[in-house]
């Protein structure tokens, strides 16, 4: 495994050192004229990251939040950032839990409108995976006014406008400002009444894993933003990317599911292990289930992969056993508006599958969690 990594940290290195002399030549062409059509712009050339893999690396974000102060306690904040949940929850006093979350990132396509549509997705999502039901957002957008159209920003927000108007969320205001690189969120509130809230720290031992989205976004959108792929290459990931996890919130009276989590920069690794870590216990993943987005071996088999992929490897290495050479690539690849990753109790297994077969859901068993070990993960 040593080996192998080192392998891939080379490569690294190389890569970056291109990188970097790709973007300083690059970007004096970029700022040189301000482009006056939309719809010949790139999005993804305007930014060193894309969506959920511009995330600052796990270890990096530990030692951010690390503080010797003890926190503060307030009695109604029923979910912090304590077990590393998608969401914070506020007991409003009448047996609802207010949901409440913040995301954005930098373009993972290069159509404003379709960048706008994932990027509102992906944001609902954290409220969803909470088993809450989304109700209000406002939008952050940083946009650089010197290099690229105020139109531009204007198809964003339109995107984003359609997946609200789906879910049903009013999107209300936001706050923008004139930024180096372009990004785009949401900063969302939901509700869900408190028996009913979902966190990612509750499975048991025995329950079945199941995945709602096939993996492979950090992939397919690197493989994008340098060229080896086109447009058209991209209409599945584009797709799975814009499907609201709206599945979440039907889950959230379900007392079988003892435990949800969306899969997003982190990789399934990270989530998982958070999952694991929560609850106490470990996990196998039946690696050959898991599901993957067309050309997605392909791009893996040429070392096409995201920034954020070795980072996320380097983290979670001392707590996973027996991952290798593709299953490294597409289990720490950075998603962006991922599936779910659901907990359910091993005797309920048909009935969440006929109700995710009734939403027209992807159903996909990809492991078990088991009784704690030294490792979280043990792929099979």
């Amino acid at each position: 495994m040593k080996s192998y990594y080192s392998k891939y940290e080379n490569y690294q290195q190389e890569k970056m050192m291109f990188s970097i002399f790709q973007k300083n030549s690059s970007m004096l062409t970029l700022d040189s004229k301000k482009p006056t059509d939309p719809d010949n712009i790139k999005l993804t050339q305007y930014s060193h990251g894309s969506g959920c893999g511009c995330k600052v690396a796990p270890s990096v974000l530990e030692e951010i939040l690390k503080s010797d102060k003890k926190q503060i306690f307030h009695p109604r904040l029923l979910i912090g950032n304590e077990t590393k949940d998608d969401a914070a929850v506020y007991n409003m006093g009448n047996s609802i839990g207010l949901i409440s979350t913040v995301d954005f990132f930098t373009p993972i396509v290069d159509d404003a409108y379709q960048y706008g549509k994932i990027a509102a997705a992906n944001a609902l999502s954290d409220v969803y995976a909470m088993g809450g039901k989304p109700f209000m957002a406002i939008a952050v957008l940083g946009w650089p006014v010197e290099k690229l159209p105020a139109a531009l920003a204007q198809k964003v927000i339109a995107g984003a406008k359609e997946i609200c108007k789906q879910a049903g969320v009013a999107l209300a205001g936001g706050h923008t400002i004139d930024s180096p690189e372009p990004f785009f969120g949401l900063s969302v509130n939901g509700n869900v009444p408190i028996p009913h809230i979902k966190k990612n720290s509750a499975a048991q031992e025995g329950d079945i894993l199941f995945l709602t989205k096939p993996l492979g976004t950090g992939i397919l959108t690197t493989a994008l933003k340098r060229g080896l792929i086109t447009a058209e290459d991209m209409n599945q990931c584009i797709t799975s990317m814009s499907q609201l996890n709206s599945i979440g919130t039907e889950l959230g009276p379900l007392d079988y599911v003892h435990a949800l989590t969306d899969v997003t920069g982190f990789g399934l690794i990270g989530h998982l292990i958070e999952m694991c870590e929560g609850s106490g216990l470990s996990s196998e993943i039946y690696y050959n289930e898991v599901p993957l987005l067309d050309q997605v071996k392909e791009l893996s088999a040429k070392f096409i992969y995201a920034d954020n992929t070795m980072r996320n490897w380097k983290s979670y290495e001392p707590k996973v056993e027996g991952i290798s050479g593709e299953s490294l690539l597409t289990l720490c690849d950075p998603q962006t508006s991922g599936g779910l990753l659901i907990a359910v109790a091993s005797d309920k297994e048909q009935e969440l599958s006929q109700l995710l077969r009734s939403h027209d859901t992807l159903i996909a068993k990809i492991g078990q969690m088991t009784v704690k070990h030294a490792k979280a993960i043990y792929l099979k």
